[in-house]
């Protein structure tokens, strides 16, 4: 194990400003993919080349995460959902648009839920938490320093955290319950692409089981908020 002052001269020594900057100049000099686009895209690739590419690494994150998903986490995570009294999403960046369609899901689900995007008030919000209440933080990397915190916030105030990140983080270390992600996209090099997408399909997940756990007679609720919607849109007929 290498402490991270070690590491970070380390990558002085080569010219870079830090740890980031290295692996993007490594990134660079492997010609591996278009450093801020995306790891699996060439500059030369056509628009056939870069669409097929785009969706098949997608498919495939999905279909690697599928593999290593705890689906006992998934189900203890559904049962601190199902029992809040409020919910709670945050997230930042490309994250921050994940916490924003999980509320859209939780919405119709009859409990009061937010997203928020902002880090102060993510750290306002957790630190009003109480028992009962669960928020939700989602981050690739694990290591923003501003979700670490809000994770610690919300966990001293009474709430649950449950993380959705990449194991062993230090905001996994930080919450009540991590769903682990696996991802091999290096959101510190590239923008992030398969791994939103893999943490939209877990959120997924998440109202699916919230929803199945309120029962049938759940779905008068559910029928009440589409019929809602009808007269929002040009009949077909």
């Amino acid at each position: 194990m290498v402490s991270e002052p070690t590491v970070n001269r380390f990558c002085r020594s080569l010219g870079c400003s830090g740890f980031p900057d290295f692996k993007l100049q490594l990134a660079q000099s492997l010609a591996n993919g278009v450093p801020y686009v995306s790891r699996v895209v060439e500059p030369s690739d056509t628009v056939d080349d870069y669409t097929t590419k785009i969706f098949k690494a997608s498919m495939a994150a999905l279909s690697e995460s599928l593999a290593s998903i705890d689906t006992l986490a998934i189900g203890r995570a559904v049962d601190l959902l199902s029992q809040a009294r409020k919910i709670e999403f945050y997230g930042l960046g490309a994250s921050g648009s994940v916490a924003v369609d999980a509320q859209h899901k939780f919405f119709r689900l009859n409990v009061p839920v937010v997203a928020h995007v902002d880090t102060m008030m993510q750290r306002m919000s957790a630190a009003t938490m109480q028992q009962g209440d669960v928020s939700v933080i989602i981050s690739k990397t694990g290591r923003t320093i501003s979700l670490i915190e809000v994770a610690r916030l919300a966990r001293e105030a009474g709430g649950t955290v449950i993380a959705i990140t990449t194991p062993d983080s230090p905001l996994a270390e930080q919450s009540s319950l991590t769903l682990g992600v696996h991802s091999n996209e290096d959101t510190d090099v590239y923008t992030p692409s398969t791994s939103r997408i893999v943490h939209l399909a877990v959120i997924d997940s998440l109202a699916t089981g919230v929803t199945l756990r309120r029962g049938t007679d759940f779905q008068v609720h559910l029928k009440r908020v589409k019929d809602s919607l009808i007269e929002s849109r040009v009949s077909l007929h």
